[in-house]
C-alpha cells in the first residue's frame, strides 16, 4: 500500500479499532542482538528520509543531522532491580522492583537509609504467602542483613517493605544485591559486562528497570560531533517501567491498557524548546512519549492554570478526543504556560506522568525526527514508529530485514525522518 493511501486510511480511522495483527512480522531469533558490539557506534544505522531507505554506521549520525537543530535524550539510568531471596524451605523468591511507594519520590527512595517501601512482580509467589524473606550482604567492608516482608496487593503488583542497617542508603543496597533487569527476549541471565553496556553514557538519574536503547549507541565522539556541528542537546528523564515490555494481548489496541511512565524536564529544557520553535529531534521513544505529553500538559493549563502536577496525568486516549478541538492554541503558547506554572508553583522542574499511547491516527506535535531501534512485532512501540512514518512502517523493516540488521535493545538503530 502507498504511504499516500495510509495517510487517507490513518486520517479517517478510530485508533482504538486498529488490530494488533496488522503490525506483525516474522522476527527469527537469530535477528534478535543478544549482546551488542564491541563499539557502540559501529552500529548500522538505517536512514529512512521521507519513504526513501538507506543505510550508514551510526558514528556518521551527525551527517544527517540539520545544523542547529536541537537533540533530546533520556539520561534515566538503570536500577539492579532484580532482588533474589531464599527461603529456609530452600525456595528461590525473586522480587522485581517496580515503582517506590515509601518514599515515592525516586531521588529520595535511593538516599533513604534503614527503611522503604516498593510496589513489585514477586516471581514464585505461591511459594511465599507469608512471613519474612532475609538476605546477607557484604557492603562497607561489613556485614548487613536485609529483611523483606509483604504488606498487601497494588493492583497486579506486590507491596514489599524492606528493612536494614540504617548505615547505608538503598542506592547502596541495590548495588551490593541487585541485578540488572535486562530484556526478557534475550533469554539469558545478565552478565557482569551488561551493567556497562545495558547503560547509555550520559545515564545519570537512577529510576527504570529498562534501558531507553537507542541511547545505547552514543558514544563520548558522536555526542561531540553533535556539538561540533552546532546541534544542541538536552535531556530529561524519563523512568522507564516494566510495562514497556507488556505485549497487546487485545485483537484491537482499545482493549490494552498502557502503562504510566514518571518523568521530569528541566525549566532550562522547556526555555530551548521555545527557542528552537518547539521542534526537536528525539532519541528513543522515552524521549517522543515525554515531549508530545508536554504538549497536552499545556493544553490543560491552557483551561486551568491552576492543577496540580497530579491532576496533569495524561491520560492513554487524551490526545485523541483534543485532535479534534479547533482553533488549536500554538505550541509555543502551550509550552509557555508551564513555564508559567513552574513560575507560580516556585519550581525549576516540571514532574509529570504520561500514560499516552501513540498510534497511527495520532498527529506529532514536536517530534520532527527521531532515531530508536527496531521494535517488537505487534508492540506499541511499533505502533509509534508506524504513527511517525504516516504508516510506511513495513517499508522500514522489510528494509531492515533484508539487510542484515541487529533487533531489539541490543541491535541497530534508525533514523526516521518523515
Amino acid at each position: 500500500m502507498a504511504v499516500t493511501t495510509f495517510l487517507s486510511t490513518f486520517a479517517d480511522m478510530n485508533t482504538q479499532n486498529i488490530r494488533i495483527s496488522d503490525y506483525n512480522y516474522e522476527l527469527p531469533d537469530e535477528r534478535i542482538a543478544k549482546y551488542p558490539l564491541a563499539r557502540r557506534d559501529q552500529s548500522k544505522l538505517l536512514i529512512y528520509d521521507k519513504g526513501r531507505v538507506g543505510e550508514s554506521i551510526f558514528c556518521r549520525l551527525p551527517d544527517y543531522l540539520p545544523k542547529g537543530a536541537l537533540m533530546v535524550f533520556n539520561n534515566t539510568k538503570v536500577i539492579q532491580a532484580r532482588l533474589h531471596f531464599y527461603k529456609e524451605t530452600g525456595a528461590l523468591i525473586e522480587i522485581f522492583l517496580l515503582e517506590p511507594a515509601v518514599p515515592a519520590d525516586y531521588e529520595q527512595m535511593f538516599q533513604t537509609r534503614g527503611r522503604c517501601s516498593w510496589y513489585c512482580l514477586i516471581g514464585n509467589l505461591k511459594k511465599w504467602k507469608e512471613g519474612e524473606l532475609t538476605r546477607e550482604l557484604n557492603i562497607e567492608d561489613g556485614r548487613l542483613k536485609i529483611k523483606a516482608t509483604r504488606r498487601g496487593e497494588h493492583g497486579t503488583s506486590h507491596l514489599v517493605e524492606f528493612e536494614w542497617s540504617s548505615s547505608v542508603s538503598f542506592a547502596e543496597v541495590l548495588d551490593a544485591i541487585g541485578e540488572l533487569p535486562i530484556p526478557p527476549y534475550l533469554n539469558r541471565n545478565s552478565e557482569e559486562s551488561d551493567k556497562t553496556t545495558y547503560q547509555t553514557v550520559y545515564s545519570k538519574i537512577k529510576g527504570s528497570v529498562a534501558a531507553p536503547t537507542a541511547g545505547l549507541h552514543f558514544t563520548p565522539e558522536v555526542l561531540s560531533a553533535i556539538d561540533a556541528k552546532g546541534i544542541d542537546r538536552e535531556e530529561l528523564t524519563l523512568h522507564v517501567g516494566a510495562g514497556t515490555f507488556k505485549p497487546v494481548k487485545s485483537e484491537e489496541i482499545g482493549g490494552h491498557e498502557m502503562h504510566t511512565e514518571y518523568f521530569a524536564v528541566r525549566r532550562q529544557t522547556l526555555e530551548k524548546l521555545l527557542r528552537h520553535d518547539c521542534q526537536a529531534i528525539a532519541v528513543g521513544t522515552t524521549s517522543v512519549r515525554t515531549l508530545e505529553s508536554l504538549y497536552y500538559i499545556g493544553l490543560r493549563l491552557q483551561a486551568n492554570p491552576n492543577l496540580t502536577a497530579e491532576q496533569l496525568h495524561i491520560d492513554q486516549w487524551e490526545p485523541y478526543g483534543l485532535n479534534t478541538q479547533h482553533p488549536t492554541p500554538s505550541t509555543q503558547l502551550l509550552i509557555r504556560n508551564i513555564l508559567d506554572w513552574l513560575d507560580r508553583n516556585h519550581q525549576e522542574v516540571f514532574h509529570g506522568s504520561t500514560q499516552i499511547i501513540i498510534a497511527p491516527g495520532y498527529e506529532y506535535k514536536i517530534v520532527r525526527m527521531l532515531v530508536t531501534n527496531f521494535h517488537q512485532p505487534q508492540s506499541t512501540l511499533l505502533l509509534l514508529v508506524s504513527a511517525f512514518v504516516h504508516g510506511d512502517w513495513h517499508t522500514i523493516y522489510d528494509y531492515a530485514l533484508s539487510h542484515d540488521f541487529r533487533f531489539l535493545s541490543y541491535g541497530d538503530s534508525s533514523l526516521l525522518i518523515p
